[in-house]
């Protein structure tokens, strides 16, 4: 089973690191394909990955990169808990603890050890978003101020044992849900996934011998963390701030919320520092350390390394400075269910930071938030309770050289996708009326920020809505001349005498019949619209990326261009 070799080749270790990152996709697969509820086999709010033995990446599949280098940190929390020696054989376990994994409730980490014989080699891990764990509303709740309002909350608890199901705890997970047919079928679809992962690693270990996985694993980390070390060295030396606010945390609506960045490049070395954020909210906008940590480590990984994929030998240049007790360090009670707002705007300040020094490098804002729209009610065609959570893209910052797209999920969710109309309409009560694409909502510039949607839907039965838009005082910025894009808006029934406009409520009533329109934000400009080329506007107009009201007011080019 172990091999003698004292050095790798490099064509092994090339064949290694994608025998790694092929478990890892193979286990994605089987999550996907088993899901029982569409915000994981639609959408694909999930992620999973291969840990070794001392919890250190060994392949992560696509997904959330908001969960980048953080499945770890369920493994060690458990292992901290309990000692080393509670890794067994055929034990699955799992976590959804805001302030261990960082997110809320919703997402949670089903985990387990790899054995070959009786030695530990490694870990599989898997994290999805659960469509609802008992939180005072279905779904989750946009105005929830406590943790305990948001649902069942599990520090690491062992789900199966030795191969068998703890099936005291799947029925007190059960009966502390909405909907425990399909978040049962989700936690096997996720338990099948680890599994999957477990057979790949120890085919890996069988073929190779745990020696010479040992060593390329050794060489892939030091790749890795020489490539990320030479680019910070190019970086001048300094320190780089940024500073952007939410408009607020859901509850007191009249107080932004101020996210500070302070980065000091120094030699090969990168320090993110983040404590002079503002202090932990009333509202449900906190997040606990590690995920904190993984916002900044997808910024570092934008502008240092996008190319290669994470490892173990990643962000070890790199250090982070996170205060306990603030927004980005919840302690308990605080509430964390919509974390994520001040972590897409954080990845953003990471780029507004760093412009300076490496301008071909960054972008212009994105419209940075999720955007989330839940409907929850009784379905009259089948008789039964339903939720649908859903999140809805918005357009990315452009950047030298090339505008930016749109239409495209928010840089916290990575490639989640917003639910095809067709399922949808087939799910749930709900009519889409119109989906298309947001005209003049990126922001002007030698190139052009891309642009939100407007996706708007028809209740089709009495029912409520939640809604939670971001980023409307502080929209997607521009860099280097480039100008601000347009920020979100929502308005039910639009043109009505009963016209409403909101970005967040929570269980609003709509009757059968209401219209709900969403429109999101764009993504920023980059350098001086002037500077545009006519023919570029022109095309523009022609795709309706603009009107000719902006053609000529932004970048000087008449009715002619149409």
């Amino acid at each position: 089973m172990t091999s003698t070799t004292i050095g790798v080749d490099p064509v092994t270790v090339e064949i290694i690191r994608n025998a790694l990152n092929s478990a890892a996709e193979d286990m994605n697969a089987t999550l996907i394909r088993s899901a029982y509820t569409p915000i994981i086999y639609e959408c694909g709010d999930c992620v999973v990955a291969l840990l070794g033995a001392d919890h250190q990446v060994l392949g992560q599949s696509a997904g959330l990169p908001i969960f980048l280098g953080n499945l770890e940190t369920c493994t060690k929390a458990t292992e901290e808990t309990f000692g080393r020696d509670v890794w067994q054989p055929g034990d699955v376990w799992i976590l959804n603890d805001s302030y261990l994994g960082g997110t809320h409730l919703n997402d949670v980490t089903i985990f387990g050890p790899v054995f070959v014989g009786t030695e530990l080699v490694g870990f599989t891990a898997s994290r999805a978003h659960w469509v609802d764990v008992g939180s005072k509303d279905p779904g989750g709740s946009m105005d929830s101020v406590t943790i305990f309002q948001e649902g069942l909350r599990l520090g690491p608890q062992k789900l199966v044992s030795g191969g068998a199901d703890e099936r005291a705890l799947m029925d007190t997970i059960a009966r502390n849900v909405r909907f425990p047919y399909p978040t049962t079928g989700d936690m096997h679809a996720m338990i099948a996934c680890i599994t999957m992962g477990e057979k790949r690693l120890q085919e890996i270990v069988q073929r190779f011998g745990l020696d010479t996985l040992t060593q390329a694993r050794d060489e892939i980390f030091r790749q890795t963390e020489a490539l990320e070390r030479a680019t910070i060295a190019a970086i001048p030396d300094g320190v780089y701030t940024a500073e952007g606010v939410l408009d607020n945390d859901g509850i007191v609506l009249d107080a932004p919320v101020p996210i500070r960045l302070r980065i000091t490049v120094a030699g090969d070395t990168i320090d993110f520092d983040v404590r002079e954020s503002a202090d932990q909210t009333t509202g449900p906008v906190n997040c606990g350390v590690a995920q904190a940590v993984s916002a900044l480590r997808v910024g570092y990984k934008l502008l240092v390394s996008p190319d290669l994929p994470g490892n173990g030998g990643s962000f070890r240049t790199m250090t982070t400075q996170v205060r306990e007790g603030s927004v980005l360090g919840a302690q308990a009670p605080a509430a964390c269910q919509w974390y994520f707002s001040h972590l897409g705007l954080l990845i953003d300040m990471v780029a507004r930071a760093l412009a300076p020094a490496v301008p071909e490098r960054v972008a212009g804002a994105s419209h940075g938030d999720s955007m989330i729209v839940l409907t929850s009610g009784l379905d009259p065609r089948v008789g039964r309770e339903f939720v649908n959570l859903e999140a809805t893209v918005g357009g990315w910052g452009a950047w030298q050289g090339s505008d930016g797209e749109s239409a495209l999920i928010n840089n916290v969710n990575g490639s989640l996708k917003d639910i095809p109309i067709e399922v949808l309409e087939t799910r749930y009560p709900l009519r889409i009326r119109e989906y298309r694409i947001r005209a003049d909502s990126g922001g002007a510039g030698r190139w052009r920020g891309g642009n939100g949607v407007i996706r708007e839907y028809e209740a089709l039965c009495d029912c409520s809505i939640s809604l939670w838009f971001e980023r409307s005082r502080q929209p997607a910025w521009g860099l280097f001349g480039g100008e601000d894009a347009t920020g979100p808006e929502v308005v039910i029934n639009p043109g009505r005498p009963d016209e409403r406009r909101m970005l967040k409520v929570n269980g609003a009533a709509l009757k059968k019949g209401d219209v709900v329109r969403c429109a999101t934000g764009g993504g920023g400009g980059f350098g001086d619209p002037v500077e545009r080329a006519e023919a570029d506007v022109r095309a523009d107009v022609l795709d309706r990326h603009i009107t000719e009201t902006t053609a000529m007011q932004r970048y000087g080019v008449g009715p002619h261009a149409a």
